[in-house]
């Protein structure tokens, strides 16, 4: 079987101690006769936020649910914050987060009532290096549900019951927080701060971040790095820009002069912008450059897969060094 090789350095150092928060070794899961997942590994560092992308199908929901110990997988070895999921009691949940694409509705609550509820089960496993639970004020504050606070569960919009879902999902301060499409239903304004809250958590309370989305510009906006999942496993892993850079390593440069448009493919766009500039100068305008975009890269990967070349996909990322 055809490997698949990280594209980038990890942004977090797997040599520091206690830096790993997920391992993922050989993960298999068979129902029946069927292979739904064949062979998965990665791994994910303390503060890192992975985006796990794949079409319908693919085995993203079983590998969440096996790594949140909701579901027992039939071979490999995983582990989540040093623990076998499988086996993870009590004390190893309250150090998780996370967020359905649909909760249950606790409709005759009132919004800080039912976090404040919720979170006083986090109090018991709180540390000195981890607080918990959030402060209620300051946690619907940072999802933006202020004028809010008071009202019931049942009144609420539906943009604004998703952002409850995320405030439930991290009332206990997770340490590693698993995401399944955040942001459906979101407004504009809505999604823009959801991603600024997930940065806040994975830069200044070091949470690990795995999503799932289909929302590839969310995707490569929020993700550190891009796991893409089909047929069972793992076909590329890298940043965005580093498997947009191996499925197309040329840039398309646009401009226009005096008034007329131009087009050039390059595979040295910083040699060629400069160059355009010393013969022009001044009389070059409108000028942009542009490379594959994550969700460039993501349909080349699928169409190659679902047309029956999935090793071809797969050979795509192979020869990247680490």
């Amino acid at each position: 079987m055809t490997g698949v090789r990280e594209l980038s350095e990890p942004t977090r150092n797997p040599e520091a101690p206690d830096g790993t928060a997920i391992e993922v070794h050989d993960l298999r899961m068979r129902y029946g006769s069927v292979d739904v997942l064949n062979g998965v590994e990665f791994t994910a560092y303390r503060g890192e936020v992975l985006a796990l992308l794949g079409p319908n199908g693919a085995g993203k929901t079983t590998t969440i649910e096996i790594l949140e110990g909701f579901r027992m997988r039939s071979a490999g070895d995983v582990s989540v914050l040093g623990v076998d999921p499988a086996h993870g009691k009590e004390s190893w949940r309250a150090r998780l987060g996370i967020v359905l694409q649909s909760w249950r509705d606790h409709g005759k609550w009132r919004v800080a009532e039912l976090l404040g509820h919720l979170g006083r089960y986090y109090a018991a496993y709180s540390t000195p290096e981890r607080r918990r639970p959030h402060d209620v004020d300051e946690l619907i504050s940072r999802v933006g549900l202020e004028e809010h606070a008071s009202k019931k569960v049942s009144m609420l919009s539906g943009g604004q019951r998703r952002r409850l879902d995320v405030a439930i999902g991290i009332v206990g301060r997770p340490e590693v927080l698993f995401l399944d499409e955040p942001t459906a239903g979101f407004d504009p304004h809505a999604r823009r701060e959801f991603h600024d809250l997930v940065h806040r958590l994975s830069d200044l309370e070091d949470t690990t971040i795995l999503l799932t989305t289909h929302d590839l510009d969310e995707a490569e906006k929020l993700a550190d790095r891009i796991l893409i999942l089909a047929g069972g496993r793992i076909l590329a892993n890298g940043s965005a820009d580093a498997l947009a850079k191996q499925v197309s390593g040329q840039a398309e440069v646009r401009w226009s002069r005096h008034g007329e448009l131009f087009v050039h493919s390059t595979e040295d766009a910083t040699g060629f912008v400069r160059e355009l500039f010393a013969q022009y100068g001044e009389e070059i305008a409108d000028l942009e450059v542009r490379r594959a975009s994550l969700e460039d890269t993501y349909m080349t990967l699928v169409h190659e897969f679902e047309s029956g070349r999935s090793e071809a996909a797969a050979q795509t990322f192979e020869g990247v060094t680490r």
